[in-house]
């Protein structure tokens, strides 16, 4: 007998039926699969190269859906099994449905991800000059690591409210021929003193001050003449004066393009995979469906960076008001709809990286190419700020991901007293909605070019479709 047809032994068979084995990925994939991914990512390294903000994810993610036959929805609209419908809150975020076959008295599945990131946001009197340099001031929203702002390529983004009430929009640096921006960093020879200091201390919050220009205003002897110089190309190119930056939003990311990382081109580098890698999934899959058993919610929330605050973030009412409307089509209580309703918290998970193992508990680590990281709960230390979803939905979960062919893993941020971090599941949750949290593992998160695998990205947008058809 070839040793291929063997019997095993009885130890072989009760570690083949009895023990847990995480396999990557790559040695799991369907027949056809290998090419799903690749065209999956490159739908998504568009969708991140469009979406720089959340106001542009907002607009990317409504032209995807109108091309998908999605339409607005109105207070009072009647509603039928297989209507696709959206609404958008104050071009900051946005929540679509697929109206199910069975009533919303049997709850909706829900998927919510945010769509802001980590950036630069101007202060609201920003620009100023020193030394014959203009700069403008910044404030960091989300949590960043300052060191790692600094002597990259930046874009500028956003838009300027004016006192007539027109809005201008502004982007500099995405453009064929755009100038960029930078912040400029202490040189070696003259770093001695800086490098003593700790990590976090070496360049503060005010040190991000962004460099945008330096020929003088011609023809003229009078103070900042520099700055006068911006302030005459801003104006000409967009109608603004000074005054003007007390009501804009504009704010400073990455000059990075979506890339293929690795000779194999397995992972993406991009800047806000945390966390348009699992908006884009959500919204993806929400787009391929047609008449799902229960109705299929997609949110993508602003603000979560900071704590999910605000009319645009995932505390406001406005995703309870998106919902009654839709319950009370039906004639269906809202409370009613929630405490059969289910969400997945789709947000991102921090990668094992073995540069830094001692932050990670291995066993308990999510890994590159090993699928989507689910997460029992998120939160620090203690649990704090977590869900922590029971173990009978952790279960069910389980089956609709193994059902649908998921390559999924389970995964904690890091070790228990390392830090932590939290997501929108604990609002949803706070709604009387069951949530779990599920995302892709990320490389260097929060950082201006963070890394992802794309097994993990597609398998994500895989989970996402599952929970949409079957939970």
């Amino acid at each position: 007998m070839s040793d291929e047809k063997k019997e095993l032994t009885r130890g072989e068979q009760l570690r083949k039926s009895l023990v847990y084995e995480r396999k990557n990925g790559y040695d799991l994939l369907a027949p056809g699969e290998l090419e799903a991914i690749d065209s999956y990512c490159a739908g998504y390294k568009d969708f991140l190269d469009g979406g720089k903000t959340e106001r542009e994810c907002v607009e990317r993610a409504v032209a995807l859906a109108e091309q998908a036959g999605f339409r607005p929805f109105n207070r009072g609209d009647a509603l039928k099994a297989g209507d696709k419908v959206y609404r958008v809150n104050r071009d900051k975020a946005v929540i679509l449905a697929v109206i199910g076959k069975k009533s919303l008295a049997e709850g909706a599945n829900i998927g919510a991800a945010h769509i802001d990131s980590p950036r630069l946001d101007l202060k609201p009197n920003p620009l100023y000059e020193t030394d014959d340099l203009a700069f403008l001031k910044t404030h960091y929203f989300g949590g960043v690591r300052k060191y790692q702002w600094v002597t990259i390529p930046l874009e500028l983004h956003g838009v300027v409210a004016l006192k007539s009430g027109q809005v201008v929009r502004v982007s500099v640096g995405n453009g064929e021929g755009d100038p960029l921006f930078t912040i400029d960093d202490l040189l070696p020879h003259l770093g001695a003193e800086q490098n003593k200091k700790p990590l976090g201390e070496a360049i503060t919050g005010e040190n991000l001050n962004i460099l945008v220009g330096s020929r003088p205003l011609a023809d003229d002897e009078g103070k900042d003449r520099v700055k006068v110089a911006v302030l005459e190309l801003l104006n000409r190119k967009y109608g603004i004066v000074e005054a003007d930056f007390l009501s804009a939003e504009l704010c400073a990311v990455p000059a990075f393009k979506a890339s293929d990382i690795g000779f194999d081109r397995s992972m993406i580098g991009a800047y806000g995979h945390d966390d348009r890698v699992c908006g884009y999934a959500a919204l993806a899959a929400l787009l391929q469906l047609s008449a799902p058993e229960r109705t299929a919610v997609c949110m993508l929330a602003d603000k979560e960076e900071t704590g999910s605050n605000g009319v645009t973030g995932m505390k406001s009412a406005h995703f309870d008001t998106f919902m009654e409307d839709l319950c009370e089509a039906q004639g269906v209580a809202l409370r009613a709809c929630f405490e059969k309703s289910f969400c997945l918290s789709a947000d991102v998970t921090a990668a094992f990286d073995p540069n830094f193992p001692d932050v990670f508990e291995k066993r308990n680590s999510s890994f590159v190419n090993y699928g989507m990281g689910v997460c029992k709960y998120t939160g620090s230390r203690g649990k704090s700020g977590a869900s922590d979803a029971a173990a009978e939905l952790v279960g069910q979960v389980r089956r609709v991901l193994d059902g649908a062919g998921v390559v999924w893993q389970m995964a904690e941020l890091g070790k228990v007293d390392a830090g932590g971090g939290g997501t929108v599941a604990a609002f949803m949750a706070e709604r009387n909605i069951d949530t779990l949290d599920a995302g892709v593992p990320v490389l260097s998160m929060h950082a201006p070019f963070e890394t992802v695998g794309k097994l993990d990205c597609y398998m994500t947008f895989k989970g996402m479709k599952a929970v949409f058809e079957n939970m």
